[in-house]
């Protein structure tokens, strides 16, 4: 049972939880997506377009390799915090062949997913007080990271007109004498904006010149579309190499996002002191999780195009439907699995005589009155807009824009 505080003065026990924690918000999208699965439970027809999560099975092959590492014993014993040695290799095998840079094992930290290497890299590089650029619209955990670490994120905003994408010029003015790191991320959770490499080698230079530190989220590199010349950041602006950390994972490009195994690559140091954060915080990543992450990186990508080729069509179709409702404008997403249409449009108007006037209202009465789950824009620094993602079913996402449009007639 657990009692209430005690009134007068504070106490040590009155301060049940820490303001570091305290001040942490929930992820905005996985609150939306367990909203509907729970509603889903209760029997109503909830479409969710809340998480970023591919609707396929994780490869057959991935799957028989961790069904074989399940009876081995030496998978069921501690092995180093830092990774398997075997995964590590094979991270430093498909860095080389999928964005052509060269690193070594040494640089290589194996973690619980990606958001545990984004939080170590940034408890890594960052003191108290030190500022990281980022770039809005955000995925929701990069500030909660920033500020868990110690640091200060300071958003810097570009809309719909310029496809998304910050530009250098935007990134001086809010660079300060504090600015350490640089936050990039291409293609883009929530907005699917994809850098295209001369963007990419200006935003670089700038970075350069600037002495700072960039952390650049990789997580959906094998999913871009149209054809777009991009690349990573560290080969395009190779000056930077010793200054940047690269964030992977298996989730999104091999459907694993349950399995749990992503990485950070970085100057050995860097990569030292975020690997004896990990030894003392979770040890080592389930090793049956690492035994599957290796066969997927050690497969070929013939799974991860036939997904891609997926994830192109539906793309097309719910940008397409989205802009036929008045009032929605939805840029074509370069790469990723989500669409982030401006609803401006229709906010500050009655609704069933409800007024709506915040994106945030707009979500909820999209998901009482549709029963379609929607992230607001609010979750990722840019009030105004929705994420939607189109890693579900063709199917779904033909009925619950369909159920958007009669419900915006």
């Amino acid at each position: 049972m657990t009692s209430a505080p005690p009134s007068g003065p504070a106490t040590p026990r009155s301060r049940r939880v820490s303001q570091r924690l305290g001040a942490i918000a929930e992820s905005a999208t996985l609150k939306v997506d367990a909203k509907a699965k729970a509603l889903k439970a209760e029997g109503r027809p909830v479409i969710g377009f809340g998480a970023g999560e591919p609707d396929f099975p994780t490869p057959d092959y991935i799957v028989a390799a961790a069904v074989e590492a399940c009876g081995d014993p030496k998978n069921h014993r501690y092995t180093p915090a830092g990774g398997l040695p075997e995964l590590k290799q094979a991270i430093v095998d498909k860095t080389r062949r999928d964005s052509g840079l060269e690193v070594t094992p040494a640089q290589v930290l194996v973690t619980n997913g990606g958001k545990q290497a984004i939080y170590a890299a940034f408890a890594a590089m960052l003191d108290p007080g030190d500022e990281v650029i980022v770039p809005a619209p955000y995925w929701t955990t990069y500030p909660e990271a920033i500020r868990l670490a110690g640091g200060v994120p300071v958003e810097v905003l570009a809309d719909e007109t310029q496809d998304y994408k910050v530009t250098p010029q935007q990134l001086e003015a809010a660079c300060t004498e504090r600015t350490k790191v640089l936050l990039f991320v291409s293609p883009s959770n929530p907005t699917g904006a994809v850098y295209t490499a001369d963007e990419i080698r200006a935003l670089g230079a700038w970075a350069h010149e600037r002495g700072l530190w960039v952390l650049t989220d990789e997580i959906y590199e094998h999913l871009v579309y149209d054809d777009i010349e991009t690349g990573s950041l560290p080969v395009l602006c190779p000056e930077l190499a010793d200054y940047t950390v690269v964030v992977n994972g298996v989730a999104k490009t091999y459907a694993m996002t349950g399995w749990r195994v992503g990485w950070m690559i970085g100057p050995t140091d860097l990569v030292k002191a975020a690997t004896n954060l990990q030894s003392h915080a979770t040890s080592n990543v389930a090793n049956v999780s690492q035994r599957a992450a290796i066969a997927a990186l050690a497969g070929d990508l013939t799974a991860v195009a036939r997904m891609k080729t997926a994830f192109d069509r539906r793309r097309r179709t719910i940008v397409s439907m989205l802009n036929e409702i008045d009032g929605v404008v939805c840029p074509m997403p370069g790469g990723a699995f989500y669409a982030y249409p401006s609803v401006k449009g229709l906010l500050g108007k009655e609704y069933d005589g409800r007024r709506i006037d915040t994106s945030a209202e707009l979500a909820e009465y999209i998901l009482d009155k549709a029963e379609v789950a929607i992230v607001p824009g609010e979750a990722f620094g840019s009030p105004g807009y929705l994420r939607l993602s189109y890693a579900l079913g063709d199917d779904d996402i033909t009925e619950g824009i369909t159920r958007l449009q009669k419900l915006f007639a």
